[in-house]
Formats: C-alpha cells, sequence, structure tokens
C-alpha cells in the first residue's frame, strides 16, 4: 500500500471497532465481514468487493501488534508524517490471513488476486497464490430397502434435489441407519472446485420371521411337547432360499439355540451362521381322552419335583 494510507485510512472506522477491541473480537468481526464480502458470496458486485478489499486491508494492519502500535503512532502524529510500509507476515500478516481463510473457505488464497499481497505494497490477499476454488455442498439423501436386500445387497436408484439421478450399490450386510458416502456426488463447486459428496442414510425394514444380531440371523422356531421329549426332525426356514432340516435331540428343552453353518450374513470379509431357537408349543385345547392319557403318562414317571433345586436355593426346603 502507498505509504501515507496509514495516515489516510481509519481502520478501526472500516471495520467498525473501537480502538481498544480486543484481539478476539478484532478476528470474530473481521470473520464476520469478511464471510458477508467475499467475492464467492457475491458474484459480480464491485461494491462488495471494494468493500472487502478495505477490510482486509485493515485487519492485516491491526492484527499485527507491531504493526498496529506503530499505526496508532502515526495516526496520533498528524499529517504529513512519513512512515514505511507494513511487511507481511507475523502474528496478524499472512500466516494469520491463512488461517482465518480456511477455516471461512476451505481454499488455498493469497497473491495477486484483487490488488496483490499486502507485503507487496498491494492491498487484497497475502502473497502466496489466489483464492482456491470451493468444494460443492454435500446432499443428504434417505433410502429404504427390504431385509432381505440388507443382507444381501442391492443397486438402488435415487433422486436428490438438485442432482441427476444415480445408481449406487448397497453393500451386503448394511445395517439400519447405516450411512453410504458417494464422494464428488453431491453439489458441484460454483468456482471450479471438487463437488461435494452425497450421504445416503439407509433405512432396513424389519422382517416378519428373522432378525439381524451382528451377522448373524435368528429365527424361533416352534415344536410340540412330543418332538422335544421323544427327538425329531424338522424343517427351518433360511431366509430367500430353501428350508433346512434340522435334527431335535430326545429331552430338548425349550430356548434350546441350533446353529446353520453360513445361513446367516454373507460378507466378503464375514460369514454369519442361523441361530434357531426353539420354542415348546403347549396345546390348548384337549380333549378327555388326549387328558386322561396324560395324566397316566405322568403317574408312569418316577416321582420328582422340577422345583425342588429352586426351593432348596431358596431356603424353602
Amino acid at each position: 500500500m502507498a505509504s501515507q494510507d496509514w495516515f489516510d485510512k481509519d481502520f478501526y472506522k472500516i471495520l467498525g471497532v473501537a480502538k481498544d477491541v480486543t484481539e478476539a473480537d478484532l478476528k470474530k468481526t473481521y470473520r464476520q465481514l469478511a464471510r458477508k464480502y467475499h467475492p464467492d458470496s457475491n458474484p459480480g458486485d464491485a461494491k462488495a468487493e471494494t468493500k472487502f478489499k478495505e477490510i482486509s486491508e485493515a485487519y492485516s494492519v491491526l492484527s499485527d501488534p507491531k504493526q498496529r502500535k506503530e499505526y496508532d503512532a502515526i495516526r496520533a502524529m498528524g499529517g504529513g508524517a512519513r512512515f514505511r510500509a507494513p511487511s507481511g507476515g507475523g502474528p496478524g500478516g499472512a500466516s494469520g490471513f491463512e488461517d482465518i481463510f480456511r477455516d471461512l473457505f476451505g481454499g488455498n488464497f493469497g497473491g495477486d488476486s484483487f490488488g496483490g499481497g499486502f507485503g507487496g505494497g498491494g492491498f487484497g490477499f497475502p502473497q502466496g497464490g489466489g483464492f482456491g476454488p470451493t468444494p460443492g455442498s454435500d446432499v443428504t439423501a434417505e433410502v429404504t430397502i427390504d431385509f432381505i436386500d440388507g443382507v444381501r445387497g442391492v443397486t438402488r436408484k435415487l433422486t436428490a434435489p438438485g442432482l441427476e439421478p444415480i445408481s449406487f450399490k448397497v453393500p451386503a450386510g448394511v445395517k439400519d441407519g447405516q450411512k453410504i458416502k458417494l464422494r464428488g456426488k453431491g453439489k458441484a463447486s460454483l468456482n471450479g472446485g471438487v463437488n461435494g459428496d452425497l450421504i445416503i442414510t439407509v433405512h432396513v425394514k424389519p422382517h416378519a420371521v428373522f432378525t439381524r444380531e451382528g451377522h448373524n440371523l435368528r429365527v424361533t422356531v416352534p415344536i410340540t411337547f412330543t418332538e422335544a421329549t421323544l427327538g425329531a426332525t424338522i424343517q427351518v426356514p433360511t431366509l430367500g432360499g430353501e428350508p433346512v432340516k434340522l435334527k431335535v435331540a430326545a429331552g430338548t428343552p425349550n430356548g434350546r439355540v441350533l446353529r446353520v453353518k453360513g445361513k446367516g450374513v454373507v460378507t466378503d470379509k464375514h460369514q454369519g451362521d442361523l441361530l434357531a431357537t426353539v420354542e415348546i408349543v403347549v396345546p390348548q385345547v384337549l380333549t378327555n381322552k388326549s387328558m386322561d392319557l396324560l395324566r397316566r403318562f405322568e403317574e408312569s414317571l418316577p416321582r420328582t419335583d422340577p422345583r425342588a433345586d429352586l426351593l432348596n436355593k431358596a431356603g424353602l426346603l
């Protein structure tokens, strides 16, 4: 900048701050103004561009304690003063701008854009290259799939506001609420930067029979009292495939889990199993003959109390 600018321009007024403004408040005010008047936010607006240059010039001086002290002294001297121009860098020079603009706009910046660097006699941006392009915005979307598609994987087509229809793959074993990120499939950048991402939340419908437990599937299989007592071979459903035959051993208690290897969630890295929990079904309707047979059956059994151990541990026997 020209040397006389330090006398001619009231940097405090340009930023709208008091002369005793703290470093933190100065930085906060500048961030707000820079975001408001940045050229990317005001394309083609010459007034905004000029304002952006002015606030950037003011901040470059006031944010550097040494330059701010010199500026205050020169302003207090009155007209006709001679002084040296600021040299960028330092706490509030180029490096300070880089931190702020990286936070604000995420790009690379500096150099000759809008009138050259602060350390080179012009004003506008720090030295080292122009403002870099800013990335496009991310887009979020949701998709709901069937339980079996969540287990096996599926390709779906999605239409999101402002985007072209896109086909994407839902991987096998996806969990309810899991997010899939498609890099570069979000909104396009306004100034040649990379596209944003498309982030899809997957909702998996519950199944009428099966549930998930990690990579295993669970199913409850009813069996009769006779099957549990004498043993039997039963059919157990699998997800989307043919049923399998499982052997129920004689004397199987209610709640025993039978495992079917490899019939769970299968991915490139994992192979889950199908866990079948047996549930003994008690007859709800009995004829006189069946009730008589049950009484005779009970009388034929050795005299034991199935609750004796429970009562003993409770201190009641």
